[in-house]
């Protein structure tokens, strides 16, 4: 069992972590709840990552050492939390490592995706279990508008078959998802960025989670 930022359920969670396909939102909701919870943030950190324009042109042909670049980025971030002082306050993140075999099993050929498997399994990460974790879902037609809109350079070459396939494998993901309290939220109707009220209701569904699967809609939530 992972236990370095465990704590207990009846608390306030320390390490929450935000999750969703490309363009939903979640550093910008990472970044603003590190403000509520005066938290440190760790976010995954996409432009280091010289293979990923390649990989917008020409998935196919730079796919693995995409891949294995942001699998080692974020083993090391990952190694720099467990490292640090477990008392330390609550920590906000943007990515969850066990995601990134989806995105090794939607890119990679089956060779690939072997070695991938066996370069994961030596680096021995061993993740710390998130308190809780915020799962932001749209369809691909609201991810697609949103990637247009914050204007990024290499992200002008993804298609929206690409985010539908995306978001897909994040719903499989997440269906199966039991290792932390899971807040699935609909981020197709809410702007928890710009429309305050939409942010403060969220932030009282997060502070109300203690265990389980809940589902977040601006009218109505309920428990599954």
């Amino acid at each position: 069992m992972n236990d370095n930022l465990d704590t207990s359920r009846n608390k306030s969670p320390r390490y929450i972590v935000v999750e969703g396909p490309i363009g939903v939102g979640k550093t910008s909701l990472a970044r603003r709840l590190a403000e509520s919870f005066n938290s440190d943030l760790i976010l995954e950190q996409p432009d280091e990552n010289p293979f990923l324009e390649q990989f917008y042109s020409n998935r196919r042909s730079s796919a693995l050492p995409t891949q294995l670049f942001f699998l080692f980025q974020r083993a090391r971030q990952i190694e720099e939390i467990r490292q640090s002082d477990m008392f330390s306050p609550v920590r906000i993140a943007d990515f969850l490592l066990e995601k990134d075999r989806l995105f090794a099993e939607l890119n990679l050929d089956s060779n690939e995706l072997n070695l991938y498997q066996q370069i994961y399994e030596t680096l021995n990460i061993n993740p710390p279990s998130p308190d809780l974790v915020i799962y932001l879902q749209a369809p691909s037609a609201v991810l697609m508008q949103r990637v247009a809109n914050r204007g990024l350079g290499y992200e002008k070459l993804m298609d929206q078959s690409y985010l539908e396939r995306l978001g897909e494998a994040y719903a499989r993901f997440f269906y199966e998802y039991d290792e932390a309290p899971l807040l699935i939220v609909n981020a197709a109707v809410i702007d928890p960025i710009h429309r305050e009220t939409d942010y403060q209701e969220l932030l009282q569904a997060i502070h109300r989670m203690k265990y389980g699967r809940h589902f977040f809609n601006p009218a109505v939530e309920t428990i599954a």
